[in-house]
């Protein structure tokens, strides 16, 4: 993470910049789904399924990262807010409000750089 992060609500803008591929953000809301199952697994069935579900769930989003994106993962810099953020994206996705997110993700990054070459 090349920025200097001390908010959530500058780390979301990053994070939605990290995730600006739409094949990225499908591999998240998968593995959000799969890991919201295995929770579900552990409470009904098994505890060991909280295991089974750092796997499903992660790993889709970091081949979304690794393979897609070609980045690192927030999680590795913010796990907490992170965590927070891929279900805060999968929400706006479902309800179809993450569009102006990103936009708005976009432009802070311009008039950032903007701003920063200015100086």
């Amino acid at each position: 993470m090349s920025e200097r992060i001390t908010t959530y609500a500058e780390f979301w803008l990053y994070y939605l910049r990290e995730h600006s591929h739409p094949g990225s953000r499908a591999l998240h809301y998968v593995g959000s789904i799969c890991g919201l199952a295995s929770l579900a697994a552990a409470v009904l069935v098994s505890p060991w399924f909280l295991l089974v579900g750092l796997v499903v769930g992660y790993g889709p989003a970091w081949i979304g990262h690794f393979v897609v994106e070609k980045n690192k993962p927030a999680t590795f810099g913010h796990p907490f807010w992170s965590l927070i953020s891929d279900y805060r994206m999968f929400g706006l996705a479902l309800v179809g409000r993450l569009r102006p997110e990103l936009n708005r993700a976009t432009l802070a990054a311009k008039v950032g750089k903007q701003l920063t070459s200015a100086n």
